[in-house]
This record gives C-alpha cells, sequence and structure tokens, in this order.
C-alpha cells in the first residue's frame, strides 16, 4: 500500500484526499451551522479556544487535501483555480463562509420568518422579528409625505407619464433614435417641470394648490434626485471645458467656482440656501424653499462631475484634438461632436458613482425642513405610538436605497459595455 503523502497532495492520492478533505470542510461547515442556528455544540468537550478555531482548522485542512493542480474534475480545479490557490485564500474563503453562515440565518429569522406584518397597532408585534406592521401603517408617509390623501393620484400619474416617457426610447423607430439625445437632454426636463409644477403643485386647471412643505417621502426624494441629475451634468459638463480652456480668466473663474463648492459640506450650502440666501433677496421677490435646495444641490454636484469629465478630457490624446481641427471644426463644434462623446465613455463609472453619492445625498434635505423618506422615517419613529420600532424603518429605506442604487450601477455597467472603447 502506498504511503500517503500529507506534505503534497497529487493525482496518485486524489480520491483519498478528495474524501478526507471534503468530510473535514463538511464537518466544519456542520459545527458552525450547529452552532450558530441551534446553539448545539458537540466539541464542548475541547479548550474554549480551540473549540472557537476548530471549525477554521478543521476546513483550513480540508481545503488543503484537495488543493492539485489538476484533477480531471472541473468542478475541483475552478475551485483549486479562483478559491483554493494557497493557504491564505484558504482561509480567507472560509471565514467569508462562516461570516455568512453565522449573519444570515439570524438576519432572514429576523427579516422574515419570526417577523409581524399583521395588526394596526404595536401590540401586535409580539414576537423576536422585525415588526413590518409599523413600517404598513407609515407606508402612505414615507412615500408621499405629508401630502393630502385624496391628492395622491396627482403624484401617481406625473410619475406614471415620465416613467412611460423614459422608456419611450426602446420603442421609436430607427429613424427617431437619432432625436432621444435632444429629447431627453431637452424636451424630457420641461414635460417633468410641466407635470410637477401643474399637476403635484396644482393651483391651476381645477386642481387645488399644494405647498412644498406638504411635499415629503419618497415622491420627493425622487424629484430633489431627477432635477438635480439633470442639472448637474450640463453644468458640470461646462466647467470641465471651461477649466481646460486656454483663456485664463475664464479658466481661473472655473478652478475658483469647483474649488469653492468642493471645499463646502453639502450642509452648509443647504443652510445657506434655505436660511441665509433669503435674506440677500428683495421683500418682494420669494423663492421657494424646494427651488433653493434643488439649485444648492445641483450647483454642489456639479463641481465634482466636471472633475470626473475633466479626467475623461485628458485621457484624451491630443491627436483627436489635432485630428478634429483638420477637419475644419470649431471649438463647440469640436467638442460636441469629437471630444466629449470620447470623455465621456471613458468616465461612465465615475458619473455613475457622482450620480449615486447625489441619491444618497438627498436625505440631508431634511436638515432644513424638507421631510424626504428618510426624514419620513424619523419624524415616525418620534411617534409616541411607534417607540422602539426605529429599525424597521431605516432597513426599508436601507432596501429602497440598495435597490436604486444597484439598478443605477446596473444601468452604467450597460452603458460600459455597450460604448466601450478600446484603446
Amino acid at each position: 500500500m502506498e504511503k500517503l503523502n500529507f506534505i503534497k497532495p497529487n493525482k496518485k492520492n486524489l480520491q483519498t484526499y478528495l474524501l478526507i478533505g471534503t468530510f473535514l470542510i463538511f464537518v466544519s461547515i456542520i459545527d458552525v451551522i450547529l452552532k450558530s442556528s441551534f446553539k448545539i455544540n458537540i466539541t464542548s468537550f475541547l479548550p474554549e479556544t480551540l473549540n472557537f478555531f476548530l471549525p477554521l482548522i478543521l476546513g483550513s485542512f480540508g481545503l488543503y487535501l484537495i488543493r492539485i493542480d489538476y484533477s480531471g474534475i472541473k468542478n475541483l480545479d475552478l475551485l483549486n483555480k479562483h478559491i483554493n490557490t494557497n493557504n491564505f485564500n484558504a482561509v480567507l474563503t472560509l471565514l467569508i463562509i462562516f461570516v455568512l453562515i453565522i449573519t444570515i440565518p439570524p438576519s432572514l429569522n429576523w427579516l422574515i420568518f419570526d417577523a409581524t406584518i399583521s395588526g394596526d397597532t404595536k401590540e401586535a408585534c409580539t414576537g423576536e422579528g422585525a415588526c413590518w406592521t409599523f413600517v404598513k401603517i407609515w407606508l402612505r408617509r414615507f412615500i408621499y409625505g405629508m401630502y393630502p390623501n385624496e391628492h395622491h393620484w396627482r403624484i401617481n400619474l406625473a410619475f406614471i407619464v415620465l416613467i412611460a416617457l423614459a422608456f419611450a426610447g426602446f420603442f421609436v423607430g430607427n429613424k427617431l433614435k437619432k432625436l432621444l439625445p435632444l429629447f431627453y437632454i431637452i424636451v424630457y426636463p420641461v414635460i417633468a417641470f410641466i407635470l410637477i409644477y401643474y399637476l403635484i403643485s396644482g393651483g391651476s386647471f381645477g386642481l387645488a394648490w399644494i405647498d412644498t412643505g406638504s411635499w415629503g417621502g419618497l415622491s420627493l426624494t425622487f424629484i430633489v434626485a431627477f432635477f438635480c441629475l439633470i442639472f448637474c451634468f450640463p453644468i458640470g459638463m461646462i466647467l470641465a471645458l471651461a477649466r481646460r480652456s486656454d483663456l485664463p480668466t475664464t479658466r481661473y473663474i472655473a478652478i475658483s467656482f469647483i474649488e469653492f463648492w468642493r471645499g463646502v459640506p453639502l450642509i452648509t450650502v443647504l443652510f445657506m440656501a434655505s436660511v441665509m440666501f433669503p435674506m440677500f433677496l428683495p421683500d418682494d421677490l420669494f423663492i421657494d424653499k424646494l427651488i433653493r435646495v434643488i439649485i444648492a444641490i445641483s450647483l454642489f454636484e456639479a463641481a465634482y462631475v466636471a472633475e470626473v469629465i475633466r479626467g475623461g478630457l485628458q485621457a484624451l490624446p491630443k491627436g483627436q484634438y489635432d485630428a478634429a481641427k483638420s477637419l475644419g471644426m470649431g471649438y463647440w463644434k469640436m467638442h460636441i461632436f469629437v471630444i466629449l462623446p470620447q470623455a465621456l465613455k471613458f468616465v461612465i463609472p465615475g458619473i455613475a458613482n457622482t450620480f449615486l453619492a447625489l441619491v444618497k445625498d438627498t436625505p440631508l434635505i431634511f436638515v432644513v425642513g424638507l421631510a424626504d423618506f428618510v426624514g419620513m422615517i424619523t419624524m415616525a419613529k418620534a411617534n409616541p405610538k411607534w417607540l422602539g420600532f426605529v429599525m424597521e424603518g431605516y432597513v426599508f429605506a436601507a432596501i429602497i436605497f440598495w435597490i436604486i442604487c444597484y439598478a443605477m450601477s446596473k444601468y452604467s455597467y450597460n452603458l460600459e459595455l455597450k460604448f466601450k472603447t478600446e484603446r
């Protein structure tokens, strides 16, 4: 009988090592599951330190035993190639698996299996899991804020129309696809403004006027994020071009603007827009707080967008500029048709990251009296009838923001693949 080589597994003793290694990995995972989910410690007879690290030791040794350069088993070779390449990767893999085993079952129990959904009061939440009754009761406020219940259809209709127009580009013919950029840049924002002003605000066509102070919830978050995204991108693009301009005055003005807004915290910008700015206006001139906040956030984010786009402009080789000039193109024609399309392709991840940061910064408007999605959750937790159930609200907000950010991230990734530029 061939002596087992515990120094280096090879093809000759593959079956033996595979069985032993698989068994050790299985035992280590079962041990963790029993300890974390069922509070059963089958190795309690061991010293406390050894008992705690035993699954990791067994799993690491098991992965070592199944580590072989080539076995002919597809799944095993993939495991050894991508995960089990060395002892460090093996230990790191086991740590990740054990953390998932320890955290996921209790999380699922709290989120789903032990959660409470039925009922209308906090007395209905008697279990150990989440009280989703809190979210169910406050759901309308989380979405619409203090907007009157009988007028919620106006917000729903406005968003349905905007979403339908946003996806209209997928259904137009090839002849009209060339006009889509012009539609989304110029026409779509105008339509959005008209819908929000006349439909959500009201005051015309027989619709009751609803002050922006009554707006709130997730709908307000979408409105602020939507218009800030629309405004900050072209402003940032102009600032990026101005910062690279050969005109000293233009360049220094752009640099001063960008560095000023990047050097001031967003919360300070919102405070200035909400409290200080109206003091400098004439008594007969009033600008709505929501408009001031949107302008402030747009200017703030435009500075970051400008730096991202400037990075894309610097990444372009000088030959692109020379080629465009050789065709007789002027400054604006060269940048619109040649330079900017290529530069924007390079910085799609950076632009997406800036937009994601903008969406997640919108809850800061709560400090100036606008109750957005997170702001409504903060107000709900202060309700004496629902004290102690704020965790469910913040988890719900985290899930919503994760869905939004993940969707934007996947869309930006698809744009990267679509407009991939070979260099």
